[in-house]
């Protein structure tokens, strides 16, 4: 049916008839709720009041947790990047571990009691998270602090840390004059930044066991950390996903899936000459066929290379497999289940094994790099074994 004003008819015809449309649409709607079962307790009243206080409460709480866990995630990120520098392709940045803030330079639905619950002010930046032993902490700057300027230019309230990192980025190492404030008290503090890659890292949060990269960004999902119990096992996810980048990753993925397309490109045109149309079928199923191919050796290689990133970042890889446990205990699936990912059971003995490996390194005082051509043949190997019929999407 096409809705819409037929030849003659009035806009005042279509209104009226809109209005007895949706005059009638509420009243049945009445009629359906007047014979519904309904509560037979006697309730009692709740005051408007005591129900707005409690849900400022739980708003309040819920950022505190939020920006308790971004600290979190920032500080091992923070060690990641900077000690593994030198495998970012050119993609670095001047970097002083401190994240600043406004109510009005955080997300709108957080600005009505950001000031509250993480002691913002409206005038200046204030420090909500100082990674310790970055050159902000060095320097003296602890959460709390009211950062006022860098080499006297004042920080802007509004898109504060971008603002920031961009400034950072222009300066590069050379030491910085920062201006703080507590308590009242102004006092000037120099930093040195440090180079680390410069890959952001968006914390979301969600309940799923999740991460993944993007050409400009790490995504990790609040699900995810929550399974990750030790630093050091949130440093193996963060180096996965960094490693993922530094190795293009999604540039390969994307070129398999473009020689797939052109295969079956030519398989469609083939069958057409022949007098029969596809309608494109092996074109679409040989381009998905190629942006899965070596998908699994993608991701064990990304956590091989993530384990290496974790160690030279100074974390102990003991342990660290368990987060592959609970992964599989979250995903029952991954355990004995993987089209695009390493079943756990897999991640597991590997990174048991790259942590004995890189402890050999440390023995004989080699260094801590890849061994990345020898990785090849057993992604190969893996892509062809790891493919069970389902998969579960997680990092």
């Amino acid at each position: 049916m096409r809705w819409g004003r037929r030849s003659g008819e009035t806009i005042q015809t279509v209104a009226w008839q809109r209005h007895r449309a949706g005059a009638w649409i509420a009243s049945a709607i009445a009629t359906l709720l007047a014979g519904c079962a309904a509560p037979t307790s006697q309730l009692p009243d709740l005051p408007t009041a005591d129900v707005a206080a409690e849900l400022r409460r739980q708003q309040v709480a819920q950022i505190q947790k939020y920006y308790g866990e971004l600290h979190r995630v920032d500080s091992v990120a923070f060690r990641i990047r900077t000690a593994n520098v030198e495998f970012c392709r050119g993609w670095v940045s001047a970097q002083i571990g401190l994240y600043a803030a406004t109510p009005r330079s955080l997300p709108r639905k957080y600005r009505s009691f950001s000031s509250e619950a993480l002691n913002l002010s409206w005038t200046r930046p204030t420090a909500i998270s100082v990674v310790e032993g970055s050159p902000a902490a060095k320097a003296g700057i602890a959460s709390g602090d009211q950062v006022i300027a860098l080499n006297d230019e004042l920080i802007p309230v509004t898109g504060t840390a971008g603002w920031m990192g961009g400034w950072l980025r222009q300066n590069g190492v050379t030491p910085v004059k920062i201006n703080i404030r507590h308590n009242d008290v102004d006092r000037t503090v120099t930093v040195t930044p440090v180079m680390g890659c410069a890959i952001p890292i968006d914390y979301v949060t969600a309940d799923t066991a999740n991460a993944f990269t993007t050409d400009k960004k790490i995504v990790v999902y609040s699900g995810i950390v929550e399974l990750a119990k030790t630093d050091a096992e949130l440093a193996v996810l963060i180096g996965h996903e960094l490693a993922h980048s530094n190795l293009g990753h999604l540039d390969k993925g994307r070129w398999n899936a473009m020689l797939g397309w052109a295969s079956g490109l030519a398989v469609d045109a083939g069958i057409l000459a022949g007098g029969m149309s596809t309608g494109g079928a092996f074109r679409r199923a040989f381009e998905k066929a190629g942006a899965s191919a070596f998908s699994v050796g993608f991701e064990r290689e990304a956590d091989y290379v993530g384990a290496y990133y974790t160690a030279r970042a100074g974390y102990d890889l003991t342990g660290t497999e368990n987060l592959w446990r609970a992964l599989g205990q979250t995903d029952p699936n991954s355990i004995q289940i993987a089209k695009t990912h390493p079943i756990t059971p897999v991640r597991v003995v590997q990174i048991e094994k790259v942590a004995a490996e890189i402890a050999d390194k440390k023995r004989h005082h080699l260094p801590l790099v890849p061994d990345l051509k020898v990785l090849q043949a057993q992604n190969q190997a893996a892509a062809e074994s790891d493919s069970p019929r389902t998969a579960s999407e997680h990092f």
